[in-house]
Order: C-alpha cells, then sequence, then structure tokens
C-alpha cells in the first residue's frame, strides 16, 4: 500500500511476528494508537495505517470502543474433493461424513450463455442454459457458495434434482470420463461478503469444475469457499 510514512512497516512487522509466533496469542489487545506512538517512535498516522493494514489482512479485529485485538484462528477443516462426486451435494457429504449437519438451499433459472460460459461449455454464446444457485450452511453457518450451468437440454427435472450429475448424465446416455478443477484465491466479492459472512482480510479459495463426457463439457461450476475454514484436499489414486 502506498504511503508517504513508510516507518509503519516496522509497526505491521513486528506485531504480525508476534502474532504469528503466539507472543500476541488470540484474543489479546493489540497496543493503541497512543501507545504504539511511544513503543515504536512513529507519528499517529503511522501507527493508525498500521492497524489498519493488520485489520485488512485479517491479524486483528477493531471493537468499538474497546480497541483492537488479535483474531482468533480458525481451526480449517479438511475438505476432500472428489470422495463424493456422485452425490446430489458432494460438499455436503463430506462434511456429513465428518459429523456435521449441512443443510443447502438452491435455486434455478435459465440464462444467455454468453462468451466466459459459452468458451467453457463450448457452446454458442447466444445459447440457454440452467442456472443453479446453491448456498450450503454447516450447522447453520454459511460455508459454501456454488453456481452451477448446464445446457438446457440436461436440465434436471422432478426426482432427477435429487441424483448426482454422474448418475443423472447416465440416465441420459452420457458417461462422465474427466472432471477438472482449476483453484485459484482472490478477494470476496460484496455479495459473497454478506451470504459467507467473512472477516475483514479474508480471501476465498474459486474453484472452477468441470464435467466432461469425452471430448464435450456437460455442465461448469463456480464453487466459492472461505479461505479461513478449509483446507481442499486432493486425492489421486496411481
Amino acid at each position: 500500500m502506498a504511503t508517504s510514512d513508510p516507518v509503519y512497516l516496522r509497526v505491521v512487522e513486528d506485531i504480525r511476528r508476534q502474532i504469528i509466533d503466539g507472543t500476541l496469542p488470540p484474543g489479546a489487545p493489540i497496543p493503541s494508537r497512543a501507545q504504539l506512538t511511544r513503543k515504536y517512535q512513529v507519528g499517529e498516522t503511522a501507527a493508525r495505517h498500521a492497524l489498519r493494514v493488520l485489520a485488512g489482512e485479517g491479524l486483528i479485529i477493531g471493537r468499538v470502543g474497546s480497541g483492537h485485538y488479535v483474531r482468533d484462528r480458525p481451526v480449517l477443516a479438511p475438505l476432500h474433493r472428489w470422495r463424493f462426486l456422485d452425490h446430489p451435494a458432494p460438499f455436503a457429504a463430506d462434511l456429513q461424513a465428518q459429523g456435521r449437519r449441512v443443510t443447502w438451499d438452491w435455486h434455478s433459472e435459465p440464462v444467455e450463455a454468453g462468451p466466459d460460459l459459452g468458451r467453457r461449455l463450448k457452446v454458442d454464446g447466444s445459447a440457454t442454459l440452467t442456472r443453479t444457485h446453491y448456498i450450503f450452511r454447516g450447522d447453520g453457518k454459511p460455508l459454501q457458495l456454488a453456481t452451477s450451468y448446464e445446457p438446457l437440454e440436461f436440465a434436471a427435472h422432478g426426482e432427477d434434482e435429487r441424483r448426482g450429475l454422474v448418475a443423472r448424465m447416465h440416465t441420459l446416455g452420457i458417461k462422465i470420463t474427466e472432471v477438472v478443477e482449476s483453484v485459484h484465491t482472490r478477494p470476496p466479492r460484496p455479495a459473497e461478503i454478506d451470504a459467507l459472512h467473512l472477516a475483514a482480510g479474508v480471501h476465498v479459495l474459486h474453484i472452477e469444475r468441470t464435467h466432461w463426457a469425452g471430448d464435450r463439457p456437460v455442465e461448469t461450476s463456480d464453487i466459492v469457499i472461505p479461505g479461513d475454514r478449509f483446507r481442499v484436499t486432493y486425492s489421486m489414486p496411481l
């Protein structure tokens, strides 16, 4: 972050080190701006800026009228990819296997593919797709967002909605031969911050997943997971 007073970095680096090595444990108070100016011999602007950066990194949290405190370190739960591919909701099946109560809401609607989804599904940009939004909750707390896109001809109806995609495609005579996932991190969008109740500084894992039948993509999804709640695990049999 650009600043004309780079001495704030000395404050940030020292407090960050203390948080990471445990000198300042979760819940510990962070010195006030006045205390920081005295301890590090910096101006109040640098002290304020250092606190803002640490909060932006998700290391500390501010409480109105009380000051700043070290943010609790969440325990990262394992999130296994590939394990429950034929379940109607693989994410839910994984967490349920770990003893968590999982619920989800969803709704579908027709949309035009547009250039990006047209490329991903190898269809014309003017083609109509079925878009399905999901929000998954564990013990009542939002844990994952997912948006799935399928060509209209593959849309689920009635009992098909309870089947996993692999089984549903099988009833249509289509064999899924490959599932490809591309994973990256990014800052969350405002709607994602609200939907997932994200703290400041938390990034999300964005998984772009596509089901293939031979050389034809038959479904593609955008899956958004809070980066401070899960450790994504892949198992690749040899």
